[in-house]
């Protein structure tokens, strides 16, 4: 290989990529899309410069080796273990099922059995990295369908580690394929074995040790040797590299240095994994998927349409909200990097044509381009479809006893997860009323095995809104993740009670002035409080007095929220009034309600109601 050559693919390549990703960032999509574009336009198929196809894979071979390492660090066991069963089951149902229709796609289609195998592997999978970032922009990590989608991902991805071997083994062939099957899971079974006590015993001690010696290259070093090591390791027990890779980083995913492995690693890992991609999309037939466009529509439609809905129909088999389920699907209904690496293992070993491995690619990276679109489109279809519903399947509050009165001067808590457990908490050692409303089942039953009142769903559903009774209430707690949930509850809760005590959590700026304008008193941003927190902590070690600290932080507060200053400087609640009488008739109340009110004047509060 000649060296100017190499430089030049290399150079190249990533000032390709660079243009590529930055335009894919900037329409919102994710990176690895702008590596294989990257990729397709130095290609053989299109025209112009070519690169140097065994260079890149040289360095292509480092990048699934760290992109793999890090996913498996990655790892969180403990949240796979707190979703639960419907990750664990469900997801492996999923992987199976998706397997058997894309075989039997295949097979309809006249392909070979192995290359229908290795489709139905390909769109079985679903990136994590494409899930959290979409997730992390909506702000619905923390929200039920988040947790379960990003557990259900991990299953995916160890799903791949048998896959692998499988698949590797079934295209070896042989006259004993059983056995042949048999000896590779033994192979792989007995590296596990091995390198399982190596990562619970000496790895931690190891690291540590290296740790305390302060040098930042030394540790480098030492992962990076770690990763590739074990790599190398696996070949000799006839796995891959890429499979190696992935062990070693479970092996150290639960260890107390792992963020700080991560940490290193990453930038590493970022070059490599992109210099991966850029191969992938090398080795796309341009002209193969443009002629063939019905067949690659056909393979996005079995990921994004036939994957998602079995992903929510199994969701609702474990008898979680219709929304829950769907809000699922969709954010699993995308192809992901193992999807990637399943097809070039297919490749190498000569399992899966050049077409082939074309068409899956082309699908792969089209559902990644549709994800994100999905996702701005499926709430509002899934609202039109929960008003469609029956209002007892999302649940209802207990009867009450005939001496038992009606809810009044209660607390209305709109979700109870991280953050609606700790408030739920306070108020209940205080003995104060509150209802709950939670879209886990779980947390539905325990509560109400606890005697507090509960209620399964979405908050801003009409049928539960009913049963708030929020024209009696005395104050509106909104923890709910989801800022268009938010938005809907506030409105529609100070609609039936102008005299509402709101308060709500957000995650942006943007999104406290809009639920300012809505009404809500008290918008709380998640990031601001915590910086102004941490400032308190470190003011405090400074030997700042209290007084003194107060003035700086009530400074802070003024700087990063000067709107809301504005509007309190009008008399209290006057602000609320003015925005909300359109909505009481045209009519101006009598008095501005005051937010000191001790009592809930139900029958004024449902005289205004629009």
């Amino acid at each position: 290989m000649d060296d100017a050559n190499f430089l030049a693919t290399l150079a190249i390549a990533l000032i390709v990529a660079l243009a590529c990703v930055s335009l894919a960032i900037r329409l919102g999509q994710s990176a690895i899309l702008g590596y294989i574009v990257g990729g397709v336009i130095i290609s053989p198929h299109t025209p112009g410069f070519v690169g140097d196809q065994l260079a890149v894979d040289q360095m292509a071979e480092v990048g699934v080796i760290l992109l793999m390492f890090t996913i498996g660090v990655q790892l969180s066991l403990r949240d796979l273990l707190r979703v639960g069963r419907i990750a664990t089951v469900g997801g492996s149902i999923q992987v199976v099922l998706t397997i058997g229709i894309g075989a039997l796609v295949g097979w309809l289609l006249g392909w070979g059995w192995l290359e229908a195998l290795f489709f139905g592997a390909v769109i079985s999978n679903s990136s994590s990295t494409v899930l959290s970032k979409v997730l992390a922009e909506r702000g619905e990590s923390g929200a039920v369908h988040g947790q379960i989608a990003l557990a259900w991902s991990t299953i995916q991805d160890m799903s791949t580690i048998i896959l692998v071997v499988v698949l590797t083994a079934l295209a070896e062939g042989g006259d004993m394929l059983a056995v042949d099957l048999t000896w590779a899971t033994l192979r792989a079974a007995l590296f596990l074995a091995l390198i399982g006590p190596v990562g619970i015993r000496v790895l931690p001690w190891l690291f540590e040790r290296v740790a305390a010696l302060r040098s930042r290259e030394i540790f480098i070093i030492s992962v990076a040797a770690f990763a590739l090591g074990t790599a190398y390791a696996a070949t000799f027990f006839g796995l891959s590299l890429a499979l190696g890779a992935f062990v070693a980083g479970v092996v150290v995913s639960e260890s107390d240095l792992s963020h700080q492995i991560i940490g290193e690693v990453t930038p590493l890992r970022d070059i490599f994994a992109g210099i991966f991609f850029i191969s992938v999309g090398m080795l796309v037939d341009v002209g193969y998927v443009t002629t063939h466009l019905p067949l690659v529509l056909l393979a996005v439609a079995l990921i994004v349409i036939a994957k998602g809905a079995l992903v929510a129909a199994l969701t609702l088999a474990f008898r979680y909200p219709v929304r829950t389920a769907a809000l699922t699907g969709v954010a699993l209904a995308q192809s992901a990097e193992f999807s990637f690496i399943l097809a070039r293992v297919g490749a190498d070993i000569n399992a899966v044509s050049a077409e082939i491995f074309s068409l899956m690619l082309a699908a792969s990276a089209a559902s990644i381009v549709v994800s994100p679109l999905l996702h701005r489109v499926a709430p509002p279809l899934i609202r039109q479809l929960e008003r469609s519903m029956r209002g007892p399947a999302l649940g209802r509050l207990p009867e009450r006893g005939e001496d038992e009165p009606p809810p009044r001067g209660h607390a209305v808590l709109c979700g109870y997860g991280r953050v609606g457990h700790v408030i739920g908490s306070a108020l209940r050692r205080r003995g104060f009323p509150i209802i709950v409303v939670e879209q886990d089942q779980r947390i539905v039953r325990q509560l109400r095995d606890e005697g507090v009142r509960a209620l399964l769903g979405y908050a801003e559903h009409p049928s539960l809104i009913e049963q708030m009774h929020l024209e009696t209430a005395r104050v509106l707690i909104v923890a709910v993740p989801d800022a268009l949930a938010a938005r809907r509850i506030v409105d529609e809760a100070l609609r039936i009670n102008p005299r509402l005590h709101v308060v709500a959590r957000t995650h942006s700026q943007e999104e406290r002035d809009r639920l300012d304008q809505l009404g809500v008193e008290e918008a709380v941003v998640g990031e601001l409080e915590l910086a102004i927190e941490m400032t308190r902590f470190a003011l405090h070690r400074f030997g700042v007095g209290t007084l003194e600290t107060q003035a700086v932080l009530q400074r802070l507060r003024h700087q990063h929220q000067p709107a809301r200053d504005a509007r309190n400087a009008l008399p209290r609640g006057r602000n609320r009034l003015r925005q909300r009488i359109a909505n009481v008739g045209g009519r101006r109340p009598g008095r501005a309600p005051d937010a000191d009110d001790d009592d809930v004047d139900a029958p004024e509060a449902a005289s205004r109601r629009s």
